[in-house]
């Protein structure tokens, strides 16, 4: 048996505004008990419960946080076990499937698309592998009608560190579908990262076509070992 002054104190603290874990702990009560004898009072928690439960939160947000930290950190650890170094032909047949997915396939246009400014710097740097001087760069900007121009610009040039001189003409997709499914989601647009020739014959057409024979190839051994 309880003591009756044990019950009515926690009765007041309920009715006061405080919650079962701060009336167990002055009482010593389980919180089934409390739970049996205090489900009918109405509970309004009182500034000190309030604050109680927020320091609680912010507590377990910041012990949720430190974990996914150590776990993004192992991740990322294990990850650099398991890449190691990166090879002229790692960097070669990667950027062979980045094109795959994000290249052009429209006969002798060599392109790579994307919104994020990694795909395309691995791009460019596939690119300086396969012979392609900097200044064949043209870099074009697909923006839509909620999008910062100047502010996208700049962002691409900063982070690809291709000159504005070797911008092509700003594309605006204006259409409305485009804008309900876009704005917003894309603030910097997607950039459209081009080979020019510039005279080089070898990086026209016919690196196009290359790469189009390269990719063609390695579909084929894939399929072959399915």
């Amino acid at each position: 048996m309880h003591n009756p002054s044990t019950r009515e104190l926690a009765v007041t603290l309920r009715k006061e505004g405080f919650a079962y874990s701060y009336i167990s702990e002055k009482t010593g009560l389980s919180k089934s008990t409390l739970s049996e004898w205090l489900s009918k009072i109405l509970y309004t928690p009182n500034q000190q419960t309030i604050e109680r439960v927020g320091k609680a939160i912010a507590a377990s947000n910041a012990r949720k946080t430190k974990i996914r930290q150590d776990e993004t950190e192992k991740t990322r650890q294990a990850a650099f076990l398991d890449i190691g170094d990166v090879s002229k032909r790692d960097l070669f047949m990667f950027g062979l499937g980045l094109y795959l997915g994000e290249g052009a396939k429209t006969y002798g246009i060599t392109r790579m698309v994307n919104a994020d400014p990694n795909v395309i710097n691995l791009a460019i740097a596939w690119f300086h592998g396969l012979g392609v001087l900097r200044e064949q760069f043209l870099l074009t900007i697909h923006l839509y009608p909620d999008s910062d121009v100047e502010g996208s610009l700049q962002f691409w040039s900063h982070t690809t560190t291709i000159p504005r001189s070797q911008f092509g003409k700003t594309q605006v997709d204006r259409r409305t579908n485009k804008q309900k499914n876009r704005a917003g989601k894309l603030p910097h647009g997607t950039a459209h990262l081009t080979v020019r020739s510039l005279g080089r014959k070898e990086f026209g057409v016919i690196l196009a076509r290359k790469i189009q024979a390269w990719t063609d190839e390695v579909v084929r051994i894939t399929k072959m070992r399915a």
